[in-house]
Protein backbone atom coordinates (compact mmCIF):
# COMPACT_ATOMS: atom_id res chain seq x y z
CA UNK A 1 0.00 0.00 0.00
CA UNK A 2 1.54 3.61 -0.98
CA UNK A 3 1.40 5.72 2.05
CA UNK A 4 0.68 9.15 2.16
CA UNK A 5 3.62 10.83 2.13
CA UNK A 6 4.25 8.69 -1.39
CA UNK A 7 1.07 9.64 -3.01
CA UNK A 8 1.77 13.34 -2.08
CA UNK A 9 5.64 13.12 -3.87
CA UNK A 10 3.97 11.45 -6.80
CA UNK A 11 1.64 14.12 -6.96
CA UNK A 12 4.19 16.83 -7.29
CA UNK A 13 6.27 15.06 -9.66
CA UNK A 14 3.01 14.75 -12.04
CA UNK A 15 2.50 18.17 -11.64
CA UNK A 16 6.08 19.30 -12.49
CA UNK A 17 6.32 17.16 -15.25
CA UNK A 18 2.86 18.94 -16.36
CA UNK A 19 4.06 22.89 -16.03
CA UNK A 20 7.15 21.52 -17.83
CA UNK A 21 5.01 20.44 -20.98
CA UNK A 22 3.58 23.83 -21.15
CA UNK A 23 0.70 24.04 -19.29
CA UNK A 24 -0.29 26.96 -16.85
CA UNK A 25 -1.75 24.96 -13.73
CA UNK A 26 -2.63 27.92 -12.09
CA UNK A 27 -4.41 30.18 -15.14
CA UNK A 28 -6.65 33.21 -14.29
CA UNK A 29 -8.00 34.21 -17.43
CA UNK A 30 -11.62 31.85 -17.09
CA UNK A 31 -14.50 33.90 -17.20
CA UNK A 32 -17.37 32.11 -15.03
CA UNK A 33 -20.80 33.14 -16.75
CA UNK A 34 -23.01 30.35 -14.88
CA UNK A 35 -23.77 28.17 -11.86
CA UNK A 36 -24.49 24.66 -11.39
CA UNK A 37 -27.88 25.88 -9.81
CA UNK A 38 -28.76 28.60 -12.62
CA UNK A 39 -28.57 25.25 -14.84
CA UNK A 40 -30.44 23.24 -12.70
CA UNK A 41 -33.08 26.06 -13.31
CA UNK A 42 -33.09 26.40 -16.91
CA UNK A 43 -33.36 22.78 -16.91
CA UNK A 44 -36.20 22.82 -15.07
CA UNK A 45 -38.26 25.98 -16.25
CA UNK A 46 -36.97 26.13 -20.01
CA UNK A 47 -35.82 22.76 -21.25
CA UNK A 48 -36.59 23.59 -24.71
CA UNK A 49 -33.85 26.26 -24.74
CA UNK A 50 -31.38 22.79 -24.66
CA UNK A 51 -29.72 20.51 -26.42
CA UNK A 52 -26.34 19.41 -28.18
CA UNK A 53 -27.45 22.73 -30.91
CA UNK A 54 -29.05 24.42 -28.00
CA UNK A 55 -28.07 27.47 -25.42
CA UNK A 56 -24.15 27.61 -24.48
CA UNK A 57 -23.16 27.87 -20.77
CA UNK A 58 -19.40 28.57 -19.25
CA UNK A 59 -19.50 26.83 -15.70
CA UNK A 60 -16.22 26.12 -13.35
CA UNK A 61 -15.70 23.48 -10.32
CA UNK A 62 -13.89 20.84 -8.73
CA UNK A 63 -13.97 17.24 -10.17
CA UNK A 64 -15.23 15.16 -8.06
CA UNK A 65 -15.78 11.64 -10.23
CA UNK A 66 -13.44 11.22 -13.36
CA UNK A 67 -14.52 8.23 -15.96
CA UNK A 68 -11.91 8.13 -18.74
CA UNK A 69 -12.54 6.51 -21.36
CA UNK A 70 -10.35 6.04 -24.93
CA UNK A 71 -12.12 9.22 -26.96
CA UNK A 72 -14.29 10.31 -24.32
CA UNK A 73 -14.69 10.52 -20.97
CA UNK A 74 -17.47 11.69 -18.40
CA UNK A 75 -16.90 14.22 -15.00
CA UNK A 76 -18.97 15.34 -12.52
CA UNK A 77 -17.98 18.45 -11.21
CA UNK A 78 -19.10 20.66 -7.93
CA UNK A 79 -19.18 24.36 -7.44
CA UNK A 80 -19.81 27.01 -5.03
CA UNK A 81 -23.68 26.49 -5.15
CA UNK A 82 -22.23 23.32 -3.51
CA UNK A 83 -24.07 21.21 -6.37
CA UNK A 84 -23.07 18.57 -9.03
CA UNK A 85 -23.06 18.59 -12.47
CA UNK A 86 -21.92 15.99 -14.89
CA UNK A 87 -20.42 17.38 -18.15
CA UNK A 88 -18.77 15.35 -21.10
CA UNK A 89 -15.67 15.05 -22.99
CA UNK A 90 -15.20 14.10 -26.46
CA UNK A 91 -12.01 14.28 -27.80
CA UNK A 92 -13.55 14.64 -31.09
CA UNK A 93 -14.85 18.08 -29.99
CA UNK A 94 -12.39 19.65 -27.61
CA UNK A 95 -9.86 18.77 -29.61
CA UNK A 96 -6.45 15.98 -29.42
CA UNK A 97 -4.19 18.61 -27.30
CA UNK A 98 -6.81 19.54 -24.58
CA UNK A 99 -8.39 15.88 -24.36
CA UNK A 100 -4.41 14.47 -24.10
CA UNK A 101 -3.86 17.57 -20.98
CA UNK A 102 -7.49 16.61 -19.16
CA UNK A 103 -6.51 12.68 -19.22
CA UNK A 104 -3.66 13.70 -16.67
CA UNK A 105 -5.76 15.81 -14.61
CA UNK A 106 -6.81 14.03 -11.04
CA UNK A 107 -10.32 14.35 -9.06
CA UNK A 108 -9.80 17.40 -6.80
CA UNK A 109 -8.49 19.70 -9.94
CA UNK A 110 -10.67 22.74 -10.36
CA UNK A 111 -11.96 22.72 -14.65
CA UNK A 112 -13.66 25.25 -16.23
CA UNK A 113 -16.30 24.18 -18.90
CA UNK A 114 -18.22 25.54 -21.90
CA UNK A 115 -20.63 24.17 -23.95
CA UNK A 116 -24.92 23.48 -24.40
CA UNK A 117 -26.62 20.83 -22.05
CA UNK A 118 -27.75 17.49 -23.47
CA UNK A 119 -30.01 14.43 -22.23
CA UNK A 120 -27.58 11.37 -21.99
CA UNK A 121 -29.46 7.63 -22.59
CA UNK A 122 -29.91 7.38 -19.25
CA UNK A 123 -31.56 10.70 -18.92
CA UNK A 124 -29.03 12.55 -16.98
CA UNK A 125 -28.88 16.35 -17.96
CA UNK A 126 -24.79 16.75 -19.48
CA UNK A 127 -22.34 19.59 -20.16
CA UNK A 128 -21.19 18.82 -23.48
CA UNK A 129 -17.77 20.71 -23.59
CA UNK A 130 -17.14 22.72 -26.31
CA UNK A 131 -13.94 24.00 -24.66
CA UNK A 132 -12.04 22.90 -21.41
CA UNK A 133 -9.63 24.56 -19.37
CA UNK A 134 -7.32 23.45 -16.49
CA UNK A 135 -7.85 26.45 -13.54
CA UNK A 136 -6.05 25.12 -10.68
CA UNK A 137 -4.01 21.75 -9.72
CA UNK A 138 -4.73 20.19 -6.80
CA UNK A 139 -1.37 19.28 -4.86
CA UNK A 140 -2.87 16.60 -2.43
CA UNK A 141 -5.11 13.96 -2.94
CA UNK A 142 -8.86 13.92 -1.44
CA UNK A 143 -10.00 11.67 0.95
CA UNK A 144 -11.15 8.57 -1.16
CA UNK A 145 -15.17 8.99 -1.64
CA UNK A 146 -16.77 6.11 0.23
CA UNK A 147 -15.11 6.71 3.38
CA UNK A 148 -14.57 10.20 2.55
CA UNK A 149 -13.21 12.67 6.13
CA UNK A 150 -15.37 11.44 9.29
CA UNK A 151 -12.51 11.86 12.07
CA UNK A 152 -13.97 14.67 13.71
CA UNK A 153 -10.34 16.14 14.96
CA UNK A 154 -9.30 15.77 11.48
CA UNK A 155 -12.50 17.70 9.91
CA UNK A 156 -12.13 20.22 12.24
CA UNK A 157 -8.81 20.98 11.19
CA UNK A 158 -8.89 20.77 7.40
CA UNK A 159 -12.33 22.43 7.59
CA UNK A 160 -12.12 23.36 3.87
CA UNK A 161 -11.66 19.16 3.21
CA UNK A 162 -14.72 18.53 5.23
CA UNK A 163 -16.74 21.42 3.31
CA UNK A 164 -15.62 19.75 0.05
CA UNK A 165 -16.11 15.92 0.89
CA UNK A 166 -19.25 15.97 3.37
CA UNK A 167 -22.36 17.70 1.73
CA UNK A 168 -24.47 17.47 5.56
CA UNK A 169 -21.58 19.64 6.76
CA UNK A 170 -21.88 22.96 4.25
CA UNK A 171 -25.62 22.51 4.76
CA UNK A 172 -25.33 23.44 8.42
CA UNK A 173 -22.79 26.99 7.48
CA UNK A 174 -25.77 28.01 4.74
CA UNK A 175 -28.04 27.55 7.63
CA UNK A 176 -26.39 29.60 10.14
CA UNK A 177 -25.65 32.07 6.92
CA UNK A 178 -29.35 32.24 6.89
CA UNK A 179 -30.42 32.22 10.60
CA UNK A 180 -28.18 35.42 10.98
CA UNK A 181 -29.53 37.19 8.20
CA UNK A 182 -32.97 36.23 9.66
CA UNK A 183 -31.93 37.91 13.09
CA UNK A 184 -30.79 40.89 11.10
CA UNK A 185 -33.78 41.53 9.10
CA UNK A 186 -36.04 40.92 12.07
CA UNK A 187 -34.40 43.56 14.38
CA UNK A 188 -33.65 46.22 11.54
CA UNK A 189 -37.41 46.29 10.80
CA UNK A 190 -38.37 46.62 14.48
CA UNK A 191 -35.96 49.53 14.56
CA UNK A 192 -33.13 48.06 16.13
CA UNK A 193 -29.83 49.94 15.22
CA UNK A 194 -26.94 47.60 14.41
CA UNK A 195 -23.88 48.89 16.07
CA UNK A 196 -20.53 47.96 16.64
CA UNK A 197 -18.65 48.08 20.30
CA UNK A 198 -14.84 47.81 21.18
CA UNK A 199 -13.68 43.91 21.45
CA UNK A 200 -10.89 45.36 23.22
CA UNK A 201 -11.97 46.62 26.96
CA UNK A 202 -10.11 48.23 29.71
CA UNK A 203 -12.05 46.52 32.21
CA UNK A 204 -14.02 43.42 31.58
CA UNK A 205 -17.41 43.50 32.10
CA UNK A 206 -21.37 42.63 31.03
CA UNK A 207 -20.30 38.96 32.30
CA UNK A 208 -19.09 36.75 34.86
CA UNK A 209 -16.09 35.17 33.11
CA UNK A 210 -12.67 35.18 32.92
CA UNK A 211 -11.16 37.24 30.15
CA UNK A 212 -8.13 36.86 27.57
CA UNK A 213 -5.30 39.87 28.74
CA UNK A 214 -3.15 41.40 26.44
CA UNK A 215 -1.28 44.65 26.32
CA UNK A 216 -1.42 47.59 23.98
CA UNK A 217 2.35 48.74 23.84
CA UNK A 218 1.70 53.00 22.99
CA UNK A 219 -0.21 53.16 25.86
CA UNK A 220 1.43 51.01 27.73
CA UNK A 221 -1.89 49.44 29.49
CA UNK A 222 -3.41 46.68 30.14
CA UNK A 223 -6.87 45.50 28.08
CA UNK A 224 -8.97 42.62 27.54
CA UNK A 225 -10.99 40.54 25.43
CA UNK A 226 -14.17 41.23 25.42
CA UNK A 227 -16.49 38.64 27.50
CA UNK A 228 -19.40 40.71 26.15
CA UNK A 229 -20.71 43.70 24.75
CA UNK A 230 -23.51 44.64 27.08
CA UNK A 231 -22.19 47.61 29.04
CA UNK A 232 -21.27 49.36 26.00
CA UNK A 233 -24.45 48.70 24.48
CA UNK A 234 -26.04 50.37 27.63
CA UNK A 235 -23.83 53.27 27.37
CA UNK A 236 -25.83 54.08 23.98
CA UNK A 237 -28.90 53.05 25.50
CA UNK A 238 -28.02 56.60 28.03
CA UNK A 239 -26.83 58.03 24.83
CA UNK A 240 -30.40 57.90 23.12
CA UNK A 241 -29.97 55.04 21.27
CA UNK A 242 -32.92 53.48 22.58
CA UNK A 243 -33.41 50.13 20.03
CA UNK A 244 -29.68 48.64 19.44
CA UNK A 245 -28.12 45.34 18.64
CA UNK A 246 -24.93 43.70 18.05
CA UNK A 247 -23.65 40.23 16.46
CA UNK A 248 -20.11 39.82 16.74
CA UNK A 249 -17.28 37.88 18.51
CA UNK A 250 -16.86 37.12 22.79
CA UNK A 251 -13.82 35.66 24.37
CA UNK A 252 -13.94 33.96 27.12
CA UNK A 253 -10.72 32.06 28.87
CA UNK A 254 -12.26 28.73 29.81
CA UNK A 255 -12.31 25.17 29.06
CA UNK A 256 -13.24 23.46 25.14
CA UNK A 257 -16.01 21.35 25.40
CA UNK A 258 -18.98 20.23 23.23
CA UNK A 259 -20.55 23.40 24.56
CA UNK A 260 -18.21 25.87 25.06
CA UNK A 261 -15.40 27.40 22.44
CA UNK A 262 -13.51 30.50 24.05
CA UNK A 263 -14.39 32.68 20.75
CA UNK A 264 -17.78 32.84 20.12
CA UNK A 265 -20.58 34.74 18.17
CA UNK A 266 -23.21 36.51 20.31
CA UNK A 267 -26.02 38.82 19.66
CA UNK A 268 -27.05 41.18 22.32
CA UNK A 269 -30.23 43.48 21.91
CA UNK A 270 -31.62 46.08 23.96
CA UNK A 271 -34.69 47.94 23.93
CA UNK A 272 -35.84 51.11 26.52
CA UNK A 273 -38.97 51.17 27.79
CA UNK A 274 -39.41 47.71 27.37
CA UNK A 275 -39.50 44.72 30.78
CA UNK A 276 -37.55 41.45 30.46
CA UNK A 277 -41.34 39.88 30.22
CA UNK A 278 -41.48 42.24 26.28
CA UNK A 279 -38.23 40.50 25.93
CA UNK A 280 -39.46 37.02 26.07
CA UNK A 281 -42.83 37.91 23.69
CA UNK A 282 -40.31 39.21 21.34
CA UNK A 283 -37.75 35.81 21.66
CA UNK A 284 -41.01 33.97 20.92
CA UNK A 285 -42.05 36.04 17.56
CA UNK A 286 -37.71 35.52 16.31
CA UNK A 287 -37.74 31.91 17.38
CA UNK A 288 -40.71 31.15 14.98
CA UNK A 289 -39.70 33.66 12.07
CA UNK A 290 -36.32 32.05 12.58
CA UNK A 291 -38.41 28.27 12.13
CA UNK A 292 -39.88 29.30 9.20
CA UNK A 293 -37.40 30.66 6.99
CA UNK A 294 -34.62 27.17 8.06
CA UNK A 295 -36.89 24.88 8.39
CA UNK A 296 -39.93 25.32 6.89
CA UNK A 297 -41.64 24.22 10.17
CA UNK A 298 -42.41 25.11 13.88
CA UNK A 299 -41.16 21.96 14.55
CA UNK A 300 -37.92 20.01 14.44
CA UNK A 301 -35.46 17.38 16.43
CA UNK A 302 -32.77 17.83 18.16
CA UNK A 303 -30.73 14.85 19.25
CA UNK A 304 -33.87 12.98 19.38
CA UNK A 305 -36.19 15.26 20.94
CA UNK A 306 -38.77 16.36 19.03
CA UNK A 307 -39.39 19.77 19.90
CA UNK A 308 -42.08 22.50 19.04
CA UNK A 309 -41.30 26.42 18.77
CA UNK A 310 -45.51 27.03 18.51
CA UNK A 311 -46.48 29.69 21.21
CA UNK A 312 -46.72 30.15 23.84
CA UNK A 313 -43.74 28.87 25.93
CA UNK A 314 -44.02 27.88 29.47
CA UNK A 315 -42.84 30.67 31.48
CA UNK A 316 -41.29 28.97 35.21
CA UNK A 317 -39.53 30.80 37.98
CA UNK A 318 -36.18 29.13 39.05
CA UNK A 319 -37.39 28.05 42.64
CA UNK A 320 -40.43 26.90 40.76
CA UNK A 321 -38.83 25.04 38.48
CA UNK A 322 -36.08 23.53 40.93
CA UNK A 323 -38.93 22.33 43.12
CA UNK A 324 -40.98 21.21 40.76
CA UNK A 325 -38.71 19.01 38.77
CA UNK A 326 -36.05 18.12 41.51
CA UNK A 327 -38.78 17.38 44.13
CA UNK A 328 -36.77 19.96 46.67
CA UNK A 329 -39.23 21.18 49.49
CA UNK A 330 -40.12 24.55 49.32
CA UNK A 331 -39.22 25.56 52.75
CA UNK A 332 -35.61 25.03 52.09
CA UNK A 333 -35.65 28.13 49.84
CA UNK A 334 -34.29 30.00 52.96
CA UNK A 335 -32.30 27.31 54.90
CA UNK A 336 -29.06 27.31 53.69
CA UNK A 337 -27.64 23.87 55.36
CA UNK A 338 -30.63 22.37 54.07
CA UNK A 339 -30.06 23.33 50.95
CA UNK A 340 -26.40 22.27 51.42
CA UNK A 341 -27.99 18.64 52.41
CA UNK A 342 -30.09 18.26 49.68
CA UNK A 343 -27.00 18.79 47.12
CA UNK A 344 -25.38 16.66 49.22
CA UNK A 345 -28.10 13.71 48.62
CA UNK A 346 -28.35 14.51 44.91
CA UNK A 347 -24.56 14.99 44.42
CA UNK A 348 -24.15 18.04 43.37
CA UNK A 349 -20.67 19.52 44.80
CA UNK A 350 -21.34 22.80 46.49
CA UNK A 351 -19.09 24.58 49.24
CA UNK A 352 -20.35 25.56 52.37
CA UNK A 353 -18.85 29.34 51.71
CA UNK A 354 -21.55 30.26 48.58
CA UNK A 355 -24.51 32.30 49.39
CA UNK A 356 -28.36 30.31 49.38
CA UNK A 357 -29.01 32.46 46.10
CA UNK A 358 -26.04 31.02 44.35
CA UNK A 359 -26.76 27.28 45.74
CA UNK A 360 -29.92 27.86 44.76
CA UNK A 361 -28.62 28.36 41.18
CA UNK A 362 -26.03 25.59 41.12
CA UNK A 363 -28.81 23.42 42.07
CA UNK A 364 -30.73 24.19 39.02
CA UNK A 365 -28.13 23.73 36.74
CA UNK A 366 -27.76 20.77 37.90
CA UNK A 367 -31.06 18.83 38.50
CA UNK A 368 -33.29 20.88 36.18
CA UNK A 369 -31.41 22.65 33.25
CA UNK A 370 -30.72 18.98 31.52
CA UNK A 371 -34.51 18.29 31.83
CA UNK A 372 -36.02 21.52 29.85
CA UNK A 373 -36.27 19.73 26.28
CA UNK A 374 -38.89 22.52 25.05
CA UNK A 375 -38.97 25.94 25.12
CA UNK A 376 -38.97 26.90 28.54
CA UNK A 377 -38.24 30.30 29.85
CA UNK A 378 -37.12 30.37 33.37
CA UNK A 379 -37.73 33.92 35.19
CA UNK A 380 -36.53 35.72 38.50
CA UNK A 381 -33.04 34.64 39.24
CA UNK A 382 -31.20 35.15 42.26
CA UNK A 383 -29.38 38.71 42.70
CA UNK A 384 -25.81 36.99 43.61
CA UNK A 385 -25.92 35.62 40.56
CA UNK A 386 -27.54 38.77 38.26
CA UNK A 387 -25.25 41.34 38.77
CA UNK A 388 -26.47 43.43 36.53
CA UNK A 389 -30.39 42.84 36.94
CA UNK A 390 -33.08 44.84 37.99
CA UNK A 391 -34.55 43.43 41.02
CA UNK A 392 -38.23 42.33 41.63
CA UNK A 393 -40.53 44.61 43.46
CA UNK A 394 -42.59 41.80 44.57
CA UNK A 395 -39.13 40.16 45.92
CA UNK A 396 -36.12 41.63 46.31
CA UNK A 397 -33.97 38.74 46.50
CA UNK A 398 -34.51 38.23 42.91
CA UNK A 399 -34.51 39.71 39.87
CA UNK A 400 -36.92 40.51 36.78
CA UNK A 401 -34.45 37.71 34.70
CA UNK A 402 -34.87 35.14 32.62
CA UNK A 403 -32.67 32.67 30.93
CA UNK A 404 -34.52 30.18 28.01
CA UNK A 405 -33.46 26.80 27.64
CA UNK A 406 -34.47 24.22 24.43
CA UNK A 407 -33.18 21.10 24.21
CA UNK A 408 -32.32 21.02 27.81
CA UNK A 409 -29.35 23.45 27.26
CA UNK A 410 -29.45 27.69 28.00
CA UNK A 411 -29.65 29.32 24.46
CA UNK A 412 -30.79 32.90 25.85
CA UNK A 413 -30.57 35.30 29.00
CA UNK A 414 -32.28 38.43 29.41
CA UNK A 415 -33.35 40.80 31.60
CA UNK A 416 -34.86 44.38 33.23
CA UNK A 417 -31.58 46.36 33.24
CA UNK A 418 -30.54 47.75 36.46
CA UNK A 419 -30.21 51.52 35.68
CA UNK A 420 -29.84 52.86 39.74
CA UNK A 421 -26.71 53.77 39.54
CA UNK A 422 -26.02 53.17 43.66
CA UNK A 423 -27.71 49.71 43.51
CA UNK A 424 -25.10 49.11 40.29
CA UNK A 425 -22.16 50.48 42.78
CA UNK A 426 -23.03 48.49 45.37
CA UNK A 427 -23.55 45.35 43.35
CA UNK A 428 -20.27 45.94 41.37
CA UNK A 429 -18.18 45.84 45.20
CA UNK A 430 -19.82 42.96 46.22
CA UNK A 431 -18.42 41.30 43.24
CA UNK A 432 -15.04 42.65 43.69
CA UNK A 433 -14.72 41.46 47.07
CA UNK A 434 -15.56 37.97 45.63
CA UNK A 435 -12.75 38.56 42.85
CA UNK A 436 -10.45 39.52 46.20
CA UNK A 437 -11.30 36.33 47.97
CA UNK A 438 -10.18 34.14 44.73
CA UNK A 439 -13.35 34.72 42.27
CA UNK A 440 -11.60 35.06 38.62
CA UNK A 441 -15.04 35.06 36.97
CA UNK A 442 -16.66 37.93 39.53
CA UNK A 443 -17.22 40.98 37.59
CA UNK A 444 -14.65 44.04 37.81
CA UNK A 445 -15.11 47.38 38.81
CA UNK A 446 -16.34 49.95 35.91
CA UNK A 447 -16.22 53.14 37.68
CA UNK A 448 -16.94 55.12 33.82
CA UNK A 449 -20.41 52.56 33.38
CA UNK A 450 -21.68 53.89 36.83
CA UNK A 451 -20.96 57.53 35.34
CA UNK A 452 -23.07 56.96 32.42
CA UNK A 453 -25.93 55.71 34.65
CA UNK A 454 -25.68 58.84 36.59
CA UNK A 455 -26.72 60.83 33.68
CA UNK A 456 -29.75 58.25 33.48
CA UNK A 457 -30.62 55.51 31.47
CA UNK A 458 -34.54 55.23 30.74
CA UNK A 459 -36.14 51.58 32.27
CA UNK A 460 -34.34 48.92 29.48
CA UNK A 461 -34.57 45.47 28.48
CA UNK A 462 -31.89 43.50 27.30
CA UNK A 463 -30.99 39.99 26.12
CA UNK A 464 -28.14 38.00 24.73
CA UNK A 465 -28.74 35.03 22.54
CA UNK A 466 -25.91 32.17 21.83
CA UNK A 467 -25.53 32.50 17.83
CA UNK A 468 -23.58 29.27 18.00
CA UNK A 469 -26.21 27.20 20.76
CA UNK A 470 -28.59 28.70 18.46
CA UNK A 471 -27.60 26.66 15.12
CA UNK A 472 -26.52 23.56 16.94
CA UNK A 473 -30.00 23.56 17.57
CA UNK A 474 -32.12 24.08 14.52
CA UNK A 475 -29.18 22.08 12.61
CA UNK A 476 -29.63 19.58 15.32
CA UNK A 477 -26.07 19.09 16.21
CA UNK A 478 -24.55 17.75 19.19
CA UNK A 479 -20.74 19.96 19.49
CA UNK A 480 -20.89 23.87 19.54
CA UNK A 481 -17.74 22.65 16.99
CA UNK A 482 -20.32 21.40 14.37
CA UNK A 483 -21.13 25.07 13.95
CA UNK A 484 -17.43 26.93 14.23
CA UNK A 485 -16.52 27.02 10.75
CA UNK A 486 -12.25 27.11 12.55
CA UNK A 487 -12.75 25.91 16.29
CA UNK A 488 -9.96 26.14 18.70
CA UNK A 489 -8.21 22.92 18.95
CA UNK A 490 -4.69 21.78 21.11
CA UNK A 491 -1.59 21.76 18.41
CA UNK A 492 -1.80 19.15 16.17
CA UNK A 493 0.90 16.62 17.09
CA UNK A 494 2.00 15.73 13.18
CA UNK A 495 2.37 19.19 12.21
Amino acid sequence: MTDKKDLLEQRREKNKLISESGINLYPNNFQVVNTVKELKDVIEKAPEKLGEEGEVFTVAGRMMAVNKFGKSSFIRIKDGTGLRMQAYLSKSRVGDETYAMFKQLDIGDIVGITGPLFQTKTGEWTIFADEFMLLSKSVRPLPEKFHGLKDPEKRYRRRYVDLIMNEDVRDVFVKRAKIVQKIREFLSTREFLEVETPMMQPVAGGAEATPFVTHHNALDMELFLRIAPELYLKRLVVGGFDRVFEINRNFRNEGVSTRHNPEFTMLEFYQAYASYEDLMDLTEDLFCEIADEVLKSRETEYQGDKISFEKPWKRIPLTEALCETAGMDKSLLNNKEGLLQFAEENGVTITKKEKTGKIITKLFEALVEPNLIQPTFVTHYPVEVSPLSRRSHKDPEFTERFELFVGGREIANGFSELNDPDDQKERFLDQVKKRDDGDDEAHMMDHDYIEALEYGMPPTAGEGIGIDRLVMLFTDSASIREVILFPHMRPSLDQ
